[in-house]
């Protein structure tokens, strides 16, 4: 088994697409107007529009009630990227944590995306890349 994507379910494709086109300087691939997945090698963050489970009727995810998911992003320089990011949202960004080195050595800085997702940018110690 491999682990393949996560999914954000959202009323706005459209704004979280931008959003995570910010964070990872790459192009949302579009294939419907409700659906849009950043892909990497490893795996896939995947941003659908509420239609995309309208299926499963009361147990459908519902946009913005996350607090227990952080989506993780492993970055060259946590400080760079953070200030990149903060200077393109402005006064608008969510700052959760700035860049702080954490007790197990990682570098993080923690925003929330527009739905209120907690995004993390981090890094490793040199020797643990």
């Amino acid at each position: 088994m491999d682990f393949a994507s996560i999914r954000i379910i959202t009323d706005d494709v459209d704004r979280l697409a931008g959003f995570y086109e910010l964070v990872t300087g790459s192009d949302a691939v579009r294939p419907a107007p409700v659906f849009a997945e950043f892909r990497t090698a490893s795996v896939t963050l995947a941003i659908g529009s509420t239609a995309t489970v309208a299926m499963l009727g009361e147990r459908a995810p519902k946009p913005g009630r996350n607090d227990s998911v952080i989506v993780e992003f492993l970055v060259a320089d946590v400080d760079a990227e953070f200030a990149r990011i903060r200077a393109s949202i402005g006064d608008g960004a969510d700052i959760v944590l700035e860049p702080t080195t954490m007790p197990w050595g990682n570098r993080s800085a923690l925003i929330r995306d527009p739905d209120g997702n907690v995004v993390n940018l981090f890094s490793r110690p040199a020797a643990r890349l």
